[in-house]
């Protein structure tokens, strides 16, 4: 099935798209991609600024839902870096990934690539990692709103990030979607088991730490606690809106042109949920190798080509989360 999957993405491209079109969007452009950095981590100077300038419960509880929402951007670096499509050479897509994106969120470019990759090769089938994450929708009103308070009250967060931690010691092997598989530490002494921790800790603890002395710099170090709280809370309310959106609640999750879901986004979404084009996702698993910036436009030609009579999309992740709500339904999802 998982070899089905890839022929047909290949298939399916070209058929919708001329060589041409394919090159175009294909393109990388190292000034493109810088923008995107700059873009994402101006928002997280904003959020950190107006805490700074106006401290109050108001511009706090702004900052989290902004500094969550650009967690999840440096997710989507991390994420776009690992596929090498975001600038020309690799090593600056592993070196911009990893310090603009998955350390300072305590993650590795090198750890979430192959274990991504298998999301793309079986999406929707049973050996995808990720379908934990989309299944289970939709759910009863108080089902969702206890996942929701989960996220915004840390419980959600405090379980994922002890996770991730655990896996950057070695304790557990890298999965992001919730199940715990524990490494055997048979024939590994502590001296071994504790340069692999400090090795695979050292990039996240150095990212964190330069955020911590930036504050520092401004006198204001307390405003890295915005950054942990968002961590734990906002981010994850973030992470289940857009893994909702993207291959949750669809027609067949086995068949690749209706397993996965492009929603059009506006600002606000494209804040929290939306960042760097990744609400573009039918595109993007048509053509993993695309840059993120170049989606929009390969979602012009598609929508013009027909893809959509049969592809699936939405107008709104609003809409999204309506449709992962049932009524009377007290029992689905918990």
């Amino acid at each position: 099935m998982a070899e089905n999957h890839l022929k047909w993405y290949n298939k399916t491209l070209h058929h919708y798209l001329s060589n041409d079109e394919i090159k175009f969007i294909m393109q990388k452009s190292d000034w493109k991609a810088a923008f995107e950095i700059f873009h994402t981590w101006a928002w997280i100077a904003f959020a950190f600024a107006i805490v700074g300038f106006f401290p109050n419960p108001f511009t706090v509880i702004v900052s989290l839902f902004i500094l969550g929402g650009k967690q999840l951007a440096c997710a989507i670096i991390l994420h776009d870096c690992s596929h090498e499509s975001m600038f020309t050479s690799r090593k600056v897509n592993r070196l911009v990934g990893n310090w603009f994106g998955a350390y300072p969120i305590l993650h590795d470019v090198d750890k979430y690539r192959p274990y991504h990759l298998q999301h793309h090769i079986n999406t929707g089938l049973d050996d995808d990692p990720d379908v934990p994450l989309t299944t289970g929708y939709p759910t009863s009103r108080v089902s969702m709103l206890r996942k929701f308070l989960r996220d915004l009250f840390g419980p959600t967060g405090f379980k994922g990030n002890v996770a991730v931690l655990l896996m950057q010691l070695g304790v557990l092997k890298y999965a992001l979607n919730g199940k715990a598989e524990w490494i055997s530490l048979n024939g590994r002494n502590a001296v071994e088991v504790f340069t692999s921790a400090v090795k695979n800790l050292a990039g996240p603890v150095a990212a964190n730490f330069i955020l911590f002395l930036i504050f520092c710099a401004f006198g204001q170090p307390w405003l890295y606690l915005l950054w942990i709280g968002a961590l734990l809370t906002t981010n994850n309310f973030s992470l289940r809106v857009r893994s909702i959106a993207e291959h949750s609640m669809v027609e067949d999750r086995t068949n690749p042109q209706k397993n996965t879901r492009t929603t059009y986004a506006n600002f606000l979404e494209r804040i929290l949920f939306a960042p760097h084009h990744v609400n573009y996702h039918a595109e993007h698993h048509l053509c993993m190798g695309a840059p993120s910036y170049n989606l929009p436009a390969m979602h012009k030609l598609l929508l013009a080509k027909g893809f959509y009579t049969e592809g699936t999309m939405e107008k709104n992740y609003i809409n999204i989360v309506k449709r992962a709500i049932v009524n009377n339904e007290p029992n689905l999802g918990v």
